[in-house]
């Protein structure tokens, strides 16, 4: 990206300072390891600056292992945020969400919830260098509800007082770590757009005012210590797997590389609000508040499409379930 194509201005107020604060924090290889792992809605009084992502760009292979499966897909935009203080400290990142559906059990919503962060922004230089953990999480729409399967399962789990992932209050959870080290849920956002692969024109944005990317290995989903629920949760992430091309199937990398608005100031209350908002989620079924996303496709613009065999073992694997547990 040229630095020329914006000509806005830095909003009065910056001080900065913070990124050389610790010679650590400084490119090429920023450690960011002497600060505190921060919950995103702790400091929500400390923000003061705010850069927008309108355009979150995510990117996986369809097939793992396989790079000519790799699809591209922009989620929801103006949902992700990064919010720092006047001198650069970042203090929360909020990230985005996106629908899909499957032809099973109807509408989805998957979220790539922040669950740590830590870092800095630098306006002058249009830089940034952060820190997060992250879960991928995974629930109902409320159409889905009235889907056959899924009202028959709901009744299920009613009866039995077991876990249903109707709301992203008991969403299920997905473990992430840092790529190539399960050891290590921090992992890494820095400046630039990935360089591990090809990215097409439009998934692109020469506009924005900066771009950084990050990259997540994708685990399994957290234990729920309910045996019933856990059988449940493990079906419906094979089901939307097939539906969304193995996005968060274990061991597969997701990437994403987040193109930023220029700096804002913040007004407190409106981020806690914007934060609310989206704390219950978007609802795949009427769409997002802040606009839609693009579907999943491939480099050439093709559009991804689950394999239809794959979707009728899907619904095959739901009949088997409830056959089991009814």
């Amino acid at each position: 990206m040229n630095p020329s194509q914006s000509s806005t201005t830095i909003p009065a107020g910056w001080v900065g300072g913070f990124a050389e604060s610790n010679p650590a924090f400084a490119y090429p290889t920023p450690d960011l390891s002497s600060l505190d792992m921060l919950g995103n809605m702790d400091n929500i009084d400390k923000l003061t600056r705010q850069q927008k992502v309108i355009w979150p760009e995510f990117s996986w292979e369809t097939i793992p292992g396989e790079p000519d499966s790799r699809c591209y897909q922009m989620f929801s935009p103006d949902i992700s945020r990064l919010g720092y203080t006047d001198a650069g400290r970042v203090y929360s990142i909020i990230c985005p969400q996106q629908g899909f559906c499957s032809p099973a059990l109807g509408a989805m919503n998957v979220e790539v919830t922040v669950t740590g962060q830590r870092g800095w922004a630098d306006e002058p230089s249009r830089t940034l260098a952060a820190d997060m953990t992250v879960e991928g999480t995974i629930w109902f729409s409320p159409s889905a509800h009235q889907n056959p399967f899924v009202k028959i399962l709901w009744e299920m789990f009613s009866h039995s007082e077991h876990p249903f992932p109707s709301s992203k209050a008991d969403a299920i959870s997905v473990k992430t770590h840092k790529v190539g080290d399960r050891k290590q849920p921090i992992f890494p956002l820095r400046v630039g757009q990935s360089t591990n692969f090809p990215i097409p024109d439009f998934a692109k944005h020469p506009e924005a005012w900066a771009v950084a990317n990050l990259g997540v290995e994708i685990g399994r989903p957290k234990k729920t210590g309910d045996p019933m629920a856990d059988e449940f949760n493990h079906l419906i992430m094979d089901v939307f797997n097939t539906a969304s091309g193995n996005m968060l199937k274990a061991n597969n990398v997701l990437t994403w590389n987040v193109w930023f608005t220029p700096p804002e100031l913040v007004d407190q209350q409106e981020w806690q609000d914007h934060a609310e908002l989206w704390r219950e989620s978007i609802d795949a079924d009427h769409g997002s508040p802040t606009g839609e996303g693009t579907p999943a496709r491939y480099y050439d613009g093709t559009p991804f499409e689950p394999m239809k065999e794959l979707l009728e073992e899907e619904i095959e694997k739901v009949e088997a379930y409830i056959a089991r547990h009814a």
